[in-house]
């Protein structure tokens, strides 16, 4: 069955970019995947929000967006969609922050190529796979999230969301947070009826960086205006640059409507509160109680009768009625409404939380003859509150450590080098041993250029005998730490089954099986592709076995000819770590004097020059043909300066590994 078409976003303002990326992409898969070109940022969490892909590949400078500060808006619209982001920086910091910031990988466009665009993506995709875990426990967080009474929510200073939860949504009425943070791009000009209102909000928060019970009235969806109180605080790095705003709303339209009715008719005040579920009282100038609604009286445990008249002294203790005669004093004095959370400790070491508010009462001549309160409990929305802000140190605790560990991840990045360096050979064996350089049989010339500060190609060179040599050759998908890690365990596989390095299909097949252990404890899956021989000087004898890895050339020198190794079997043999019950066989040739044989890796020839031409395996074989009576050192350095001079930026793009066998002269064991 044909596999099914992969369906990718490209996210790219540049049409000539665009058009490249796709052609690549077209090139990329046997298999033409479909795909869907959007120039710029809204489009794109537009179209991730209502579309499915596989992955998409986004542009890091964007015109509507703000570099990494995009990624969180296009995960927040498709979480399970992978983000590979291209850019113009050569920047390591750059390329690792875009990671963080939630990419799957970061690609250079001036290095992109089909093979390399290819083998991002798929990666991405994998492991993008394995972080759905991650988001399946953010959805049981986003569950209790949703579920909370009170709107919460994150907006940028330019009036986009970056959050909202379902309260929140329910609350302007939209059907999800998800409508509503497509809905409203520009809080300011959308949501606040009154104009300048979301301005007064900025210049508040910018004076104090916290604001509490702002109150405004605002449209729905519908239209309908309402009346929200917003808590707020601004969320700042450590520099002092402002990130975000977040904080919670609460429908308030009741208690506005209700206050209002208030002040028009006594009775219908007196209709309204009693329905209420808030506390409402009134106290004249000395402080006693005028009115009490049935929600008051439940409180205190007393009737109506037994209320009015009497004063906070008859039901508070002294400490507690004290200080509410001097909030009262406040406002009487002021002309102006109090509005605070008492915080309360309870009997079994709880903590109550009480929202409280009270305004001036004035008689017919505009005199305050008393004060009118209303209280309730917000004891959940202010531990609502306290996990948020403590989930929020949280996250700042855990930034400046991943700011600590790429440091350091840094300097081992180095040391890594070193070690890998050491594990190379730094003498190859010379036979026979002790000889001079004219008199040896068999000679050994290595080129190792890693891309990166570690390297996923590994070469050894040992003896067997004083006649026979063993040489191994791999290549290791990728040329970070992980697959420099596994060049590391094949060095010490190699030392461990040196016993059967005279067969090299055998140590091949052991080696592929060990590799498969290693890896399957790891949970991974890496491709390694070999070639290891033995080299017998005595009777000019090849043995070789592959797995997967390219041919080398056996250049003959005194005939003319250079010709890729034959195979040992009619089909390639795969790269070791994939199959498990895969033997590999060898093959045998006979070395005439003056004979090279030349193992490479694939990144001397998978280059790419401007035209976006691929550096062929012909050429390179053409190249050697035209150089083949050289010393093989100077053969191998005009071969890579060849192959640097064809590439598009003089670089190669993957790790490159040269090793050659010079078969010089018939070793007598006399």
């Amino acid at each position: 069955m044909p596999e099914r078409p992969l369906r990718i976003l490209v996210v790219e303002h540049d049409p000539p970019t665009a058009e490249k990326l796709t052609a690549l992409l077209r090139q990329a898969w046997d298999t033409a995947p479909e795909i869907v070109v959007v120039p710029s940022l809204g489009e794109a969490v537009q179209r991730l929000g209502r579309e499915s892909f596989d992955v998409a590949l986004v542009d890091f400078a964007l015109p509507d967006g703000a570099g990494l500060a995009n990624l969180p808006l296009l995960k927040n619209a498709a979480p399970r969609v992978p983000l590979v982001v291209v850019g113009d920086a050569d920047d390591e910091s750059v390329a690792s922050e875009a990671v963080h910031a939630g990419a799957q990988d970061y690609l250079l466009k001036s290095q992109l190529d089909m093979r390399w665009l290819r083998r991002s993506l798929r990666y991405a995709m994998e492991r993008h796979a394995a972080e759905m875990a991650l988001l399946d426990a953010e959805a049981r967080y986003r569950e209790v999230f949703d579920h909370l009474t009170e709107g919460i929510f994150r907006t940028t200073p330019d009036g986009r969301y970056l959050m909202a939860n379902r309260a929140l949504a329910r609350i302007y009425g939209y059907s999800s947070p998800e409508e509503l943070m497509r809905s409203i791009t520009d809080i300011g000009s959308t949501l606040y009826v009154q104009p300048g209102r979301r301005e007064e909000f900025m210049r508040l928060m910018e004076q104090h960086d916290v604001l509490t019970n702002f109150e405004s009235p605002v449209f729905r969806r519908d239209g309908r205006i309402i009346w929200i109180s917003e808590n707020c605080r601004a969320v700042r790095d450590a520099s002092g640059r402002l990130l975000y705003y977040e904080g919670t709303v609460r429908d308030i339209t009741e208690r506005r409507i209700a206050e209002e009715r208030l002040r028009n008719s006594e009775a219908l005040y007196h209709s309204l509160v009693e329905t209420l579920p808030q506390n409402i009282f009134r106290k004249d100038i000395q402080g006693r109680f005028t009115f009490a609604n049935q929600q008051f009286c439940r409180t205190l445990g007393r009737p109506l009768e037994a209320i009015l008249g009497k004063t906070d002294f008859d039901f508070y203790p002294p400490e507690l009625a004290s200080k509410y005669q001097r909030d009262d004093a406040r406002v009487i004095a002021t002309g102006q409404t109090l509005n605070l959370v008492e915080e309360h400790r309870l009997p079994d070491g709880r903590t109550l939380y009480v929202q409280v508010v009270k305004t001036p009462l004035r008689g017919a001549h505009n005199q305050i003859i008393g004060l009118q309160g209303i209280f309730w409990d917000i004891t959940e929305q202010r531990l609502a509150e306290q996990r948020i802000r403590q989930a929020n140190e949280e996250l700042a605790r855990s930034q400046a450590e991943l700011k600590r560990k790429n440091a350091q991840m840094a300097e081992e990045l180095r040391m890594a080098r070193e070690i890998q360096m050491s594990l190379l050979p730094q003498h190859t064996p010379v036979f026979p041993p002790g000889a001079t350089p004219e008199r040896q049989a068999l000679m050994f010339t290595q080129r190792y250029q890693p891309t990166g500060e570690v390297g996923g190609d590994f070469y050894y060179v040992s003896a067997l005998s004083e006649t026979e040599a063993s040489v191994f050759l791999c290549d290791v998908a990728g040329h970070g730490v992980r697959s420099a890690l596994i060049t590391a365990v094949i060095r010490a596989l190699l030392e461990e089954l040196k016993p059967l390095a005279r067969d090299p299909g055998a140590l091949l097949t052991r080696l592929n099986q060990e590799l498969l252990n290693i890896l399957r404890h790891a949970d991974a899956s890496i491709l390694t592709t070999a070639c290891c021989l033995v080299a017998d000087a005595a009777t000019g004898t090849l043995r070789y076995a592959n797995a997967g890895h390219p041919r080398p050339f056996h250049v003959q020198r005194a005939a003319g000819e250079v010709r890729p190794l034959p195979r040992a079997t009619p089909r390639p043999q795969p790269a070791l770590g994939l199959v498990e019950t895969a033997t590999y066989q060898n093959a045998e040739v006979t070395l005439q004097p003056s004979d090279l044989v030349m193992l490479y890796t694939d990144g001397l020839y998978e280059v790419h020059n401007a035209a976006q031409e691929l550096y062929s395996t012909e050429q390179l074989e053409a190249a050697v043909r035209a150089r083949l009576q050289e010393p093989t050192p100077e053969l191998f350095d005009h071969l890579l300066a060849e192959v640097r001079t064809f590439a598009e930026k003089q670089e190669f793009e993957d790790d490159v590994c040269l090793l050659g066998v010079d078969f010089i002269q018939y070793l007598s064991l006399r």
